[in-house]
């Protein structure tokens, strides 16, 4: 994996770099995605999660699902994005599914977009041809990221899941690689 600096983008950061995630990170990545959780505009889980849970995830992304952190100032994650299985079906063993997470504080300032550019080069590395997502309509942030980054939306599943008991559109996405 390359390491790159971002000083120009980030002055107020000593250092940037887009990195795989060792086990060491999984502290900082369950509060990142425990964040997402909390705002509730990222994903239909409801439920925190703890360090087994992050744990189990982490084993389960072997070296072709990979999870890269943004690392601001050393030692200090800012966001992590991975590449999930999209299906167990080997139809569709070059599709990955895609998560993205941005700690609070560091939204909007471009970790996002350096993720997933980065991530979308492991993915061709690691064989994938497309990649997929799932976003709220009301997730505007997200879109903007991901239309950016060239996906195009594919349709909306009406009531696709449940968020605090109500039904909620979830809106599919795609770039292929």
């Amino acid at each position: 994996m390359r390491k790159v600096y971002y000083d120009i983008l980030f002055p107020s950061f000593k250092m940037t770099a887009i990195r795989p995630a060792q086990e060491d990170d999984l502290a900082s990545i369950l509060e990142i995605y425990n964040q997402g959780i909390q705002d509730r505009v990222a994903t239909l889980e409801e439920d925190t999660k703890d360090m087994e849970y992050m744990k189990q995830w982490f084993t389960n992304h072997s070296t072709r699902y990979s999870v890269l952190v943004a690392e601001i100032n050393p030692g200090e994650i800012g966001g992590w994005a991975s590449l999930n299985p999209y299906s167990h079906r080997c139809a569709y063993s070059g599709v990955a599914d895609l998560s993205v997470y941005i700690r609070r504080e560091f939204r909007g300032m471009g970790l996002g977009s350096l993720l997933l550019s980065d991530l979308e080069r492991v993915a061709k590395i690691n064989g994938f041809h497309k990649i997929v997502l799932m976003t709220f309509p009301f997730n505007l942030s997200g879109q903007r990221l991901y239309s950016k980054m060239g996906y195009r939306c594919v349709g909306i599943f009406k009531n696709q899941g449940k968020l605090d008991g109500r039904f909620v559109d979830v809106m599919a996405m795609e770039k292929l690689l």
